[in-house]
């Protein structure tokens, strides 16, 4: 691993420099106030871990290559996967430090619904009807026996009854609610929005320029998600050289290796297995790829202790009185 630099430096910067070419310096209003509990300003996750064995190959290659995992994720969601496949997940991962995400309940591109068929994709991933969003509460209530203790969310009104469940004790007062890139707010009022109705952890997409993230932090302290790597369904960006201004502008922030030129494989099924293992363990190599340039520029610093899950206080809309 490269010797990080004794002060952050702008990539190529003193080649640049002596060209006359140097980039003005850092505006220090743009740089968030904000940070995790913790006190580090940025954490790691591994998506589209899509099973115990899909887990198990990021957490090894995790170990082997020496990229620092906070958060594993997957998409499939909680229905996708047998009880005991859950509690192997839930397992390995408690074994590792590292906090597990599961998606929950039925989504609108998956229903018989047409409009999100349209060219418009009308609705999106948000939950259609009752049914929907007692489905997503049912897989709430299965993952968090099973001891999952991070939950994914793809619609606004699950995420605030998933929030009042967990004020009344009927969820876990320490599970933690993310909301999915595909939903993700893309201005401040609605990354405030979110917030409030019970968000610990927002997918903004990858494609918010900085000074976008900077307007968010101005209203938010929320902690944010921001593929590094976006999927080509999110646009296939890759934004590694941008990692230390992101962390810079965004912190709290998860930095969440994606992988653009790759099938996607949701709903994941046995028929995926090797193309899933394949680029669970391409994900992890583009962790390292991402820690080994942060540390060239000497801008490696402050990440949360491994281990490190909560996010802090954050603003909440005022909970409706008990019936």
């Amino acid at each position: 691993m490269p010797t990080a630099s004794p002060e952050p430096r702008r990539p190529g910067a003193g080649a640049l420099d002596a060209l006359g070419m140097g980039a003005p310096a850092p505006d220090p209003s743009d740089a968030s106030p904000h940070a995790f509990p913790d006190g580090g300003t940025w954490r790691t996750e591994v998506p589209s871990c899509e099973g115990p064995e899909a887990v198990a190959t990021v957490l090894k290659e995790a170990a082997s290559l020496d990229v620092p995992v906070h958060r594993v994720s997957q998409g499939s969601g909680v229905w996708m996967l047998t009880d005991a496949e859950i509690t192997e997940m839930a397992g390995a991962c408690e074994r590792q430090n590292v906090e597990l995400c599961l998606f929950t309940g039925p989504r609108g591109t998956w229903d018989i619904g047409a409009s999100t068929r349209t060219s418009s994709g009308g609705a999106g991933l948000r939950a259609r009807g009752h049914d929907a969003v007692a489905g997503c509460v049912e897989d709430a209530l299965r993952a968090c026996e099973l001891g999952v203790r991070c939950l994914l969310v793809a619609d606004e009104g699950v995420l605030w009854t998933l929030h009042r469940l967990r004020s009344r004790g009927t969820l876990p007062a320490d599970v933690t609610l993310k909301v999915s890139a595909l939903i993700g707010p893309v201005n401040p009022a609605a990354y405030s929005v979110h917030e409030r109705l019970g968000a610990d952890s927002l997918n903004i997409p990858s494609d918010l320029t900085l000074a976008q993230i900077t307007e968010i932090r101005r209203v938010s302290a929320a902690p944010m998600d921001l593929y590094l790597e976006a999927p080509d369904d999110l646009g296939g960006y890759v934004r590694m050289y941008e990692a230390a201004e992101l962390i810079r502008r965004g912190a709290p922030l998860y930095l969440k290796f994606g992988l653009s030129k790759a099938p996607g494989i949701y709903p994941y099924g046995a028929h995926l297995r090797d193309l899933t293992l394949d680029t669970a363990r391409e994900r992890v190599r583009r962790g390292r790829l991402a820690l080994d340039l942060l540390a060239r520029l000497g801008a490696d610093g402050g990440m949360s202790p491994p281990g490190s899950r909560l996010p802090g206080t954050l603003q909440r809309f005022a909970l409706p009185e008990r019936n």
